[in-house]
C-alpha cells in the first residue's frame, strides 16, 4: 500500500480580526456620518419607513464655488466608502485608486468626489449589523429587505444633506452601475453624466442562482444561528468564506484563471493525495474567502444580494426599459469587458439599445481584456482613457473649468 503524506486537514482559517474591531465601524464608522431621524424616514419598497438611520461616506477634494464639480461614487457588492483611502479594519488601499487620486481620470483636485456605504452594508451605514434602536440588539434578519432604489434614495438624502442639487457625475461597476442606471432613471435632473460599467438594467436568472449558492452557504453554518449570530458572539465566517470563494469564481474569466495560476502546484512538486490545497487556484480563493470575512458581514451580504437580484428598470415602467430613460438629457458612456460573463456586453448593448431609443446621449466602450468582470477595478489602461476622455468631454459640455476639471 502507497503511504500518503500527513496534511492539514482542509478548512478556511477563521479572522484574524476581532468581532469588536469589525463591529465598531458597523455603527462608530472611521469615516463621516450623516444622521438622519424620525423627522426624515427613509421610505423603503418593501412598504417600511426606516428611522433614525445614518449613512457613512468619505468625500475628496473640494466642491468647487458653483457647486458643479461633484462626483459621487457607487460601490459594488463587496465594496465600501473607502474608495481611495487606507481601509481602517484591513490596512489596504482603497478599493479603486486605480481610478481615483492624483493624475487619475476622477482626480480630487478637480473633482469633489463622494462615495457612501449603501443602506444594508457593514461598513457605517445602517444595515442588518446595526444596532436596532427599538431593542438596542443588533437588527440581523428583523432589518427589512432594501432594494437597489432604496440605497440610491438614501444616496440622493446625503447629496441633499451636503446641499448639492446636480451631480457633475455619477459611476460605478457592476452593483454601482446598476446604482448608477437607477440614479438616471429616478433623478435624471439631478445627473449630469453618467459612467455605468460592467453591469446591467436587471439581474440575470443565472446571477440570481449564483447569488442563491453563496447564501445557502452562509445559512448553512452552523454559526449562522437564523441571523442571530451576533447575539452569540460568533460570525458564520466558514459559510461567508464559501460564498466569497464561489462568487469570486464569477468575477474572474478561464483565461484568466489559466495565466495567474494555470494548473501549478501550491508550495510542492507532487500531489498530497488529500483535500489540502494542492493547487495554486485552491490556495488563491481559500486567501480571498478567510480575507473577505474579516471586514464584511455575512447577514449585508444576504441583504446586498437580494438587493442585486430584485434590480429590474424596466419592471418599473410596464416592461418598456426605453420608458425608463425618455427625455433624459443626462450624457452615459456604457462600458463592458469581452472576458466579463457575469455581465457580458449583452446586456450593455441593451442599455444602449434602450438609451439611444430615448434619444439620449450616450457613448459605448466594449474593451478587449482577459482580466474577466473584475477589470474594471485593475489597471487596464484603455479603462482610464475612456473614461477620463468621457468626463473631460462632459467637464467641457458643463463649463467647468481647468482647474475644476
Amino acid at each position: 500500500m502507497v503511504g500518503v503524506k500527513s496534511v492539514p486537514s482542509p478548512t478556511v482559517p477563521s479572522p484574524t480580526i476581532s468581532a469588536d474591531d469589525r463591529s465598531h465601524e458597523v455603527d462608530h464608522p472611521s469615516s463621516e456620518v450623516a444622521l438622519f431621524g424620525a423627522e426624515q424616514p427613509l421610505r423603503l419598497d418593501c412598504g417600511i419607513d426606516l428611522t433614525p438611520f445614518q449613512i457613512a461616506y468619505k468625500t475628496y477634494g473640494e466642491l468647487n464655488a458653483d457647486r458643479s464639480n461633484a462626483v459621487l461614487i457607487c460601490h459594488a457588492l463587496t465594496g465600501d466608502q473607502h474608495v481611495a483611502n487606507v481601509h481602517p479594519v484591513t490596512g489596504k488601499p482603497g478599493w479603486w485608486e486605480t481610478l481615483v487620486g492624483p493624475g487619475r481620470p476622477l482626480d480630487p483636485g478637480k473633482y469633489f468626489i463622494i462615495c457612501s456605504n449603501v443602506i444594508g452594508g457593514c461598513m457605517g451605514s445602517t444595515g442588518p449589523a446595526s444596532i436596532n434602536p427599538a431593542t438596542g440588539k443588533v437588527w440581523g434578519l428583523d432589518f427589512p429587505v432594501i432594494t437597489i432604489p432604496d440605497m440610491v434614495r438614501a444616496q440622493a438624502m446625503l447629496i441633499d444633506r451636503l446641499g448639492i442639487d446636480t451631480l457633475f457625475a455619477v459611476v460605478g461597476g457592476s452593483m454601482g452601475g446598476m446604482q448608477v442606471l437607477q440614479w438616471t432613471a429616478a433623478y435624471p435632473s439631478r445627473v449630469y453624466s453618467a459612467l455605468a460599467i460592467a453591469c446591467s438594467t436587471r439581474h440575470s436568472a443565472q446571477n440570481i442562482a449564483f447569488h442563491e449558492l453563496g447564501r445557502q452557504a452562509v445559512m448553512a453554518d452552523p454559526d449562522w444561528h437564523n441571523g442571530a449570530y451576533a447575539d452569540q458572539g460568533i460570525h458564520p465566517h466558514r459559510g461567508l468564506a464559501v460564498a466569497r470563494m464561489a462568487a469570486h469564481i464569477t468575477y474572474l474569466s478561464d483565461a484568466a484563471l489559466h495565466r495567474k495560476f494555470g494548473r501549478r502546484m501550491q508550495d510542492r512538486e507532487l500531489p498530497t493525495f488529500s483535500f489540502d490545497a494542492d493547487f495554486q487556484v485552491e490556495s488563491y480563493l481559500r486567501y480571498q474567502g478567510s480575507s473577505f470575512v474579516e471586514r464584511f458581514d455575512a447577514n449585508s451580504y444576504l441583504y446586498l444580494t437580494r438587493a442585486m437580484d430584485y434590480f429590474d428598470i424596466a419592471a418599473d415602467h410596464g416592461g418598456a426599459l426605453a420608458k425608463a430613460f425618455a427625455g433624459i438629457e443626462t450624457r452615459f458612456c456604457v462600458v463592458s469587458f469581452t472576458s466579463d460573463w457575469l455581465f457580458p456586453t449583452s446586456e450593455s448593448r441593451a442599455l444602449v439599445h434602450a438609451l439611444n431609443a430615448s434619444s439620449a446621449r450616450v457613448s459605448f466602450a466594449e474593451i478587449e481584456t482577459d482580466r474577466g468582470h473584475d477589470a474594471f477595478l485593475l489597471d487596464v489602461p484603455e479603462f482610464f482613457d475612456i473614461s477620463r476622455a468621457f468626463l473631460q468631454s462632459a467637464g467641457k459640455a458643463r463649463g467647468l473649468t481647468n482647474k475644476d476639471g
